[in-house]
């Protein structure tokens, strides 16, 4: 298995395992599976600011997940905080995967001058929030019933995890 810094090439895929967890989970919240185009759009945002990466797993030719680093929001203010985010295909989940993906692209992110990691985890999602757990970030609150999907309302921790040498790694 290899993780590497995503490509064009594997927008595909990841639409794929994005499109899984729209139809089948509440982990998002659209309610309609995203486009290649869609996609390849979301991808430009990893171009040109090192804070902002993609990492891939790829197997066999075979993409398994990714992880990658966003923009909380768009003001300079919030330039060195991100929001994470990290998703498997069924069959690479509970293998140790994510927590690999996240290892790279932490120290990674950290070389690069990021402060502040955030991450929203829809519930219920124990695996989620214990693997953010292990790597150090806290429980911030839970935004009761704020969203909606498929007539259900839908609520979501909020996590944070400061980025220091030891808690990139």
């Amino acid at each position: 298995m290899e993780i590497r810094l995503g490509k064009l090439t594997d927008v595909e895929g990841i639409t794929d395992i994005f499109n899984y967890y729209i139809e089948h989970t509440n982990a998002r919240f659209e309610e309609s599976p995203f486009t290649l185009e869609n996609r390849q759009n979301w991808f430009s945002q990893f171009s040109g600011n090192p804070k902002h990466q993609l990492y891939v797993a790829v197997a066999n030719r075979k993409l398994l997940g990714f992880a990658c680093s966003q923009p909380y929001r768009d003001i300079s203010a919030f330039g060195d905080t991100v929001e994470v985010t990290v998703y498997l295909t069924s069959e690479a989940q509970g293998k140790g995967l994510g927590s690999k993906l996240y290892s790279q692209l932490f120290s990674c992110i950290f070389t690069h001058g990021v402060h502040r990691v955030l991450s929203g985890v829809a519930l219920p999602n124990e695996a989620s929030i214990v693997l953010h757990k292990h790597f150090g970030f806290r429980e911030i609150g839970v935004f009761n019933e704020y969203a909606k999907k498929n007539g259900k309302y839908i609520s979501s921790m909020w996590l944070e995890k400061e980025l220091t040498v030891k808690s990139a790694l």
